[in-house]
């Protein structure tokens, strides 16, 4: 099948396998790659500090290995965020996303404890969930130790990463666990069905497609349990039947992804929920376009999670790989004020008139919007400001507070 992918990504995705993947192996030796290969570096403005802790695993179960990113420079306790890396449950590690955990950490100014879970199928569900929740339990109860404003503490991942974020915000919520101020989920994989239009029709779009999805599933449930009547919803979290109580929610989908049609629903059924839901779906992209736009993905794995791109909505003026793109829109009206949600618009070419988003559409009350062809940023920093309110809050030292457009 031929599809309209965006003429920009295009060259990029055609570097990319597309299977048929028989198994885990062929999908995980992919990741294994490109860790051998040296993956792309990520150099901060700012003086980050990274170090890997072992904290306490689920009980009867290994410790966990968590990696924890802090700006050096900071005044005061900052927000948290927990990084759930991607890998279709079977492959990835905090090395393989350091980068992307690096830059969250840098461009949003939060303390980042990325989690290196056990994989599937040597360790399938609910190992990898369970190694992920004690990972948030640690960081709750470590927070002044860390640095972290408890009541400031989000929860991020991409793909599967994005499924398992999901899954720790349900186990939170029915175990009484940590209070979360918000939930980003990437293009993340959610149902074990697959019986969307979007899975059934995308069997052979680059890398990550309906095929490598039916290997991830079989080795995170077992074989022959995907699509069964006894799958828990913490397993795949499509199946809970009540998404009430959560945190807002940011959701990002892919036109030509496997997953695009069950986020959409989820997405929808959050709101329906009430619970604060913002989703973003970028046309002409599939999950591996999910990352920046080729002329300035050095500093990115090849899948990378697009959250990592969401650092700079707290500036009004952002930097742009071709100069200074501000938020403005031609006509010197003020930018919004600290706790807006700004989010970020890439059309490629040199930044102009055509390449800004109307002032209006940098407001978290109006509807989500695509400019331009290349992904958006959301507004990932001034989200994990809020308190569990949702009250815009500051840190002190904060430098996110925007100058006039």
């Amino acid at each position: 099948m031929t599809y309209a992918y965006d003429p920009e990504i295009t060259p990029w995705l055609e570097m990319l396998p597309n299977g048929p993947f028989a198994d885990f192996r062929e999908l995980r030796a992919i990741g294994e790659a490109a860790v051998r290969n040296g993956l792309p570096s990520y150099e901060p403005d700012i003086p980050i500090t990274s170090r890997d802790v072992t904290v306490p695993g689920p009980e009867g179960a290994p410790d966990v290995l968590v990696r924890v990113h802090t700006p050096a420079e900071r005044d005061g306790l900052l927000p948290g965020l927990l990084f759930i890396h991607g890998g279709g449950f079977i492959m990835g590690s905090v090395d393989q996303f350091d980068a992307t955990a690096t830059r969250i950490a840098a461009e949003v100014g939060t303390v980042v404890v990325s989690v290196e879970y056990r994989l599937a199928p040597e360790h399938p569900f609910p190992a990898g969930l369970e190694d992920c929740y004690a990972a948030l339990v640690w960081t709750a109860t470590s927070a002044s130790e860390l640095g972290i404003d408890p009541d400031r503490i989000g929860i991020a991942g991409e793909s599967a990463g994005g499924g398992l974020t999901a899954a720790v915000t349900l186990l939170a919520r029915d175990r009484g666990g940590p209070t979360l101020c918000f939930q980003y989920l990437g293009v993340p994989e959610l149902d074990d069905r697959l019986q969307t239009p979007s899975m059934r029709a995308y069997d052979d779009v680059p890398l990550w497609n309906s095929h490598a999805t039916e290997v991830s599933w079989d080795c995170y449930l077992g074989e022959g349990r995907r699509g069964s009547t006894d799958v828990s919803p913490y397993a795949a979290p499509s199946r809970a039947e009540d998404l009430s109580g959560l945190p807002p929610a940011f959701i990002s989908a892919c036109q030509y992804d496997p997953f695009r049609d069950e986020d959409i629903d989820y997405a929808q059924r959050l709101a329906h929920a009430d619970v604060p839901t913002e989703l973003a779906l970028y046309p002409g992209s599939c999950t591996e376009a999910s990352s920046p736009s080729p002329r300035w993905a050095d500093a990115y794995s090849p899948t990378c999670s697009l959250h990592c791109a969401a650092a700079s909505a707290h500036r009004a003026v952002d930097k742009h790989p071709s100069g200074p793109l501000t938020a403005s829109d031609g006509n010197d009206r003020a930018a919004p004020p600290l706790g807006v949600d700004l989010l970020w618009f890439h059309a490629g070419g040199t930044p102009g008139d055509d390449d800004r988003a109307p002032l209006e559409s940098l407001h978290r009350d109006q509807a989500p919007v695509t400019h331009g062809r290349g992904p958006r940023r959301c507004g990932l920093a001034a989200r994990l400001r809020r308190g569990p309110g949702g009250r815009p809050r500051s840190a002190p030292g904060d430098r996110s507070s925007p100058p006039a457009g």
